[in-house]
Parts: C-alpha cells; sequence; structure tokens
C-alpha cells in the first residue's frame, strides 16, 4: 500500500483519546489499513481545554501510553498545534484520517480544500454512533454530582 516503492504511505490519526473506547479502536484499526505507517496524534490537554472547553479525563501522558501501546499504532505522539496543516508541515503525512462525523460539515470542508492544495488524501471513517467519549463524561459527571448530593445529605 506505497506510493511508490521507495517509500511508505504514512497516515495520521488526530484525538483526543480520551476515555478511550471502541470508537477509537475502529479508527485506528481502519487507518491502519490504509497506510504503512500510522501516526496517532494525541491531544494535549490545554489543546482540549482550548478546542472544547473542558480539559480531559485522562492527562496526557496517560493517553499517549495507552495510544502509544495499540498495535496498529507506529507512533503517538502530543499534538500541540492548532492548525493541522501545520502539524502536517512537521509530521509530513500523506493521508489524515477523520470520522465521518466531520463530512460535509464546514470545517470539514474547509479542511480537505486545505489539504488537497499540499496533496494530502482525507478519508473518513464511520463515527462509532453508539459510544462517545463525550457521552461518557456526561456519565460521569451525572455519577459525581450524584456521589456529592449524597455526601451532603449524610
Amino acid at each position: 500500500m506505497t506510493i511508490d516503492d521507495s517509500r511508505p504511505r504514512i497516515g495520521y490519526a488526530a484525538g483526543a483519546f480520551d476515555l478511550f473506547h471502541v470508537g477509537h479502536l475502529n479508527l485506528l484499526r481502519h487507518a491502519k489499513s490504509h497506510c504503512d505507517v500510522l501516526i496517532a496524534g494525541v491531544v494535549s490537554d490545554e489543546m482540549l481545554l482550548r478546542t472544547k472547553g473542558s480539559p480531559p479525563i485522562v492527562p496526557l501522558a496517560e493517553r499517549l501510553e495507552i495510544v502509544s501501546h495499540i498495535s496498529f499504532v507506529d507512533e503517538a505522539r502530543a499534538e500541540v498545534l492548532p492548525d493541522k496543516l501545520e502539524t502536517w508541515r512537521e509530521v509530513g503525512f500523506d493521508v489524515f484520517f477523520k470520522g465521518d462525523d466531520w463530512r460535509g460539515t464546514e470545517k470539514g470542508l474547509r479542511l480537505e480544500r486545505r489539504f488537497a492544495e499540499v496533496g494530502v488524501e482525507i478519508v473518513y471513517f464511520p463515527y462509532t454512533v453508539h459510544t462517545s467519549s463525550t457521552v461518557l463524561r456526561r456519565a460521569l459527571e451525572i455519577l459525581d454530582r450524584g456521589d456529592d448530593t449524597i455526601a451532603n445529605e449524610a
């Protein structure tokens, strides 16, 4: 699966990979089947706070440790740059993988245009609808509020 015989096809899959679940595993498994070398960009705590408005549950060092031990991942690296094109300049990947929840969105179309200018292919994979870090986070927040309520009543 190489572009030519002399150079491997390098893929890049970025994500928070917080509360690691089967959707994350599916993305990485599918991504590896489309490239020779898979680099996983694990979004830093600071970047998540800036883009999502809340810090991750699992700190960056632990998320890097988890992702680096997934058999499909050849390299896990902290993603600290807000601009994916800057990350591409630093990493040099040929294909960028995203969940299909980005397909057809304003930010997805903008990403497609920018990457097309530098020859990077974007490959979308089905979003795992029934499993979501956001839903898991909400469940934890509800449980945490319940514990506080119980503790305050005692």
